[in-house]
């Protein structure tokens, strides 16, 4: 998970747009982008900011908050139609922000006859929708819980603490206690059970900015591996260079593919030799939890930004799956697949949901979606899940929502505990 996620990470995609043919990552390219943006609008430039945000919309394979951005550029260069195509489409995507609505640019757009339907049909992805149900509390709301994986030959979850720099087991009723401590104290992250070799690999990670951490070590990460049976740490490995390793999928080999938020890489750690190597080619902004496709030969790679990609493990080339104007594949932070369905926690979508997609039989396009939780009391800040059966259980009302850019707690706010939630696979609640 990028750490920076709740704080920063719309505000600078808003603003943004384009690119330099000699910049090669995609983070280049996305700051590139930013700066041309910006200065189009500071010379109110509206053809060079119209036509760069184009550009940006094309770039974030039409994410939502790059349609937002195109919508804002439609309405300064005077186009009411453009604009409100823009906002047709943004609804559709599940997608709300009354905030952006009320700027000064769609004064014009709000006094059209033709905004008010498409108004109310984004109204209506802010309703209260789900189909699950609270497995068991958490308990203490200091924790900060942030990924999550169930071992069924003892029945117990395991639950990484960002705030107590921990990792909990849990039973079925919410009983926790303390597997492990993170060696050098700084916050525990990524976590994956190897069923068939008993080990747990986890992450821990000095978040850059975070007062609980030393400002030596901020930008540093390490990967763990213990015995599952005794909590023995059996190997810590440091990746040498500025990373945020903060999310984590297994091969079938057993192997660790890790997800840099931060620096946009994805990195592979090999079981038996604990070397480490870089999979990508600069493809991804800030990739959260991946998920392996069958043959084990590509992963889904969830963009916060960008969308879900599809990445050859040998080749490092990147596919990317059709948002199609319809579905919102930004923002996540969890993905998982079950067969022909992915599982995904958006808590970087307007409004947060968890959700899951209906993939066609090549696993290359989306047919249709179906929310599991939108808008509800209980959600919070949904982080990561896993599915156990037939059912899929996550991680709702973390807390991520009431901490700072610093990781310390919002004045006034007092958070409650983190829940682990349930739903069945699949729910039949469709849109």
């Amino acid at each position: 998970m990028n750490s920076t996620r709740h704080i920063a990470f719309i505000a600078t995609l808003i603003a943004a747009v384009s690119v330099a043919s000699q910049v090669t990552s995609a983070k280049e390219q996305l700051q590139q982008l930013q700066t041309v943006l910006h200065e189009a609008h500071l010379r109110s430039d509206w053809p060079s900011y119209l036509k760069n945000s184009r550009t940006l919309k094309d770039f974030m394979n039409g994410a939502p908050d790059a349609v937002l951005q195109l919508m804002s550029a439609e309405a300064f260069a005077g186009n009411v139609d453009g604009a409100l195509s823009e906002f047709k489409e943004y609804a559709r995507m599940g997608q709300a922000n009354e905030d952006v609505l009320k700027l000064k640019q769609f004064d014009t757009l709000r006094a059209d006859p033709r905004f008010t339907p498409i108004y109310k049909e984004m109204a209506a992805n802010l309703t209260s929708i789900s189909t699950a149900s609270k497995a068991c509390s958490l308990g203490d709301n200091t924790l900060l819980p942030e990924d999550l994986d169930y071992d069924p030959e003892t029945k117990r979850f395991y639950i990484s603490s960002v705030l107590k720099k921990e990792i909990l087991t849990s039973d079925m009723q919410g009983n926790t206690h303390l597997f492990a401590e993170a060696p050098e104290h700084w916050p525990m992250m990524a976590l994956k059970i190897d069923r068939e070799h008993r080990i747990l690999w986890a992450t821990e990670v000095a978040l850059d900015g975070f007062t609980i951490v030393d400002q030596k070590d901020w930008g540093r990460s390490a990967i763990l591996i213990y015995d599952l049976k005794s909590g023995k740490l059996l190997h810590r490995i440091e990746e040498p260079i500025h990373t945020a390793l903060g999310d984590m999928t297994l091969t079938q080999d057993g192997d660790a593919i890790l997800s840099d938020g931060d620096g946009g890489g994805i990195y592979r750690v090999r079981r038996e030799t604990q070397q480490i190597e870089r999979m990508d080619a600069g493809d991804f902004i800030s990739p959260q939890t991946a998920a392996m496709l069958p043959a084990g030969k590509h992963i889904f790679v969830p963009d916060y930004a960008r969308g879900i990609g599809i990445l050859d493990l040998n080749t490092k080339q990147v596919t990317w799956i059709p948002m199609q104007g319809t579905y919102a594949l930004n923002g996540i932070d969890g993905l998982y697949l079950d067969g022909h369905t992915l599982i995904a926690t958006q808590n970087g979508t307007s409004p947060e949901r968890v959700i899951e997609f209906k993939l066609n039989d090549s696993l290359t396009h989306i047919l249709s979606e179906t929310i599991i939780e939108r808008s509800t009391p209980s959600l919070g800040d949904p982080t990561h899940g896993v599915v156990v059966g037939d059912t899929f259980y996550y991680i709702a009302n973390s807390g991520w929502d009431t901490l700072d850019e610093h990781g310390n707690r919002k004045p006034g706010i007092i958070p409650t505990a983190p829940w682990i939630m349930r739903t069945p696979l699949h729910p039949i609640l469709q849109r």
